[in-house]
């Protein structure tokens, strides 16, 4: 069996890449006499799925499915959501054998496609190349089995630590191609979050502005438990153009009505102990909300809130090859902190990028406690 046509599939499902929220990331590719004969992905949220695509594609071509493979990134789905099960297409196009990536943990699919496959006669492989498949998709694993929004905390940090000066500055710590990257990454995620502090320090705009004009704003989400943004920042005056929440614990519905002219969606949210918004709450009903994913760009205090309340799954630090110093320069984590070293948040699964002139330490959070 040629691993190719898998890792076309796989590519082909990233081009879907920050379009299919809160659906997966999925390609597939059709093969008959060892030749392509149509190859499709899942595009965009609500359209037709990869199998589906790539079943069109091989009729186009005039290509007739009937005795072909189909390797497929993820496991078919088998029950009626936005578009009709794509297992029905393949058995009604006399497609004779399934190769499966990763499983679908989603419990309305399971392996209950499989079974449906089997029992019209089709052979079905699963697990194929299902490592390089799952890391399409660890998003989507992680909302349809949590039901909460996958956290990715991303801060820029010279090599001494400091995400600004002493006196408080911190543009730009990165070069442009690592800002570039950040972008891009806006592009991906259904929701950008960042604390007050963030928009009266910084007043940012936290648009995803790609170099060719094209990509997608995520959701801005601002985490200010005495609503206190100001109505004249960017944030608020995008509101009508960008979708964008604030989550607070004010609940006097006079104070929420200037923002909800400006376009704001409020979310009531009540405080954790340490008097903040409490972060496991707000997760819960972002996910009932169809968010599946959130890129963190909040500044010390909201750092330590989420991994004091354990929703990060992962972490991005860039690093820039600087060195500010100054003990009242800020460091990327406030809050009390860790009192023994034992008691850390632990990462694993690291990776190191170059970035440009900066480097990117990608880590996976140990453990998410959204996911205990």
């Amino acid at each position: 069996m040629d691993k190719k046509y898998m890792r076309l599939a796989i590519n082909l499902a990233k081009k879907g890449a920050g379009y299919t929220a809160p659906n997966p990331l999925v390609g597939a590719v059709i093969v008959k006499n060892d030749k392509i004969i149509g190859q499709g992905f899942h595009e965009k949220y609500g359209q037709l799925h990869a199998e589906r695509n790539a079943l069109a594609d091989c009729r186009s071509r005039g290509n007739d499915p009937k005795g072909a493979s189909i390797y497929v990134t993820l496991t078919p789905c088998c029950h009626y959501g936005k578009t009709p099960p794509c297992t029905e297409a393949i058995i009604e196009s006399g497609i004779s054998h399934v190769i499966i990536g990763s499983r679908d943990p989603n419990p309305q699919v399971l392996d209950k496609s499989i079974e449906l496959l089997k029992a019209a006669g089709i052979k079905v492989t699963t697990d194929f190349l299902r490592e390089e498949c799952d890391q399409l998709n660890p998003i989507f694993f992680h909302y349809i089995t949590c039901h909460t929004p996958y956290v990715t905390l991303k801060y820029a940090m010279t090599m001494d630590g400091k995400i600004a000066t002493f006196a408080g500055h911190s543009q730009w710590i990165t070069g442009e191609t690592a800002r570039a990257k950040v972008h891009q990454d806006r592009h991906l995620y259904t929701a950008i979050m960042v604390g007050i502090g963030t928009v009266l320090a910084d007043d940012p705009l936290l648009t995803s502005r790609l170099a060719d004009g094209s990509g997608k704003n995520p959701i801005r989400i601002i985490c200010d438990s005495s609503l206190r943004t100001p109505l004249t920042s960017k944030i608020i005056t995008t509101a009508s153009e960008v979708k964008t929440m604030i989550a607070t614990a004010e609940n006097d519905p006079a104070r929420h009505a200037p923002y909800l002219e400006k376009g704001c969606k409020i979310l009531v949210v009540p405080k954790d102990a340490s008097g903040s918004i409490d972060l496991k709450i707000l997760m819960v009903l972002l996910g009932t909300m169809k968010i599946d994913s959130i890129l963190l760009e909040g500044g010390a205090a909201l750092n330590w809130s989420a991994l004091h309340a354990g929703i990060v799954n992962r972490l991005q630090a860039y690093i820039a090859p600087k060195i500010f110093g100054g003990k009242n320069a800020l460091s990327p984590v406030a809050g009390d902190g860790a009192e023994f070293p034992s008691e850390a948040v632990k990462l694993t699964n690291s990776k190191i990028t170059a970035i440009g002139e900066d480097l990117l330490i990608e880590s996976e959070v140990l453990p998410c406690l959204q996911e205990l």
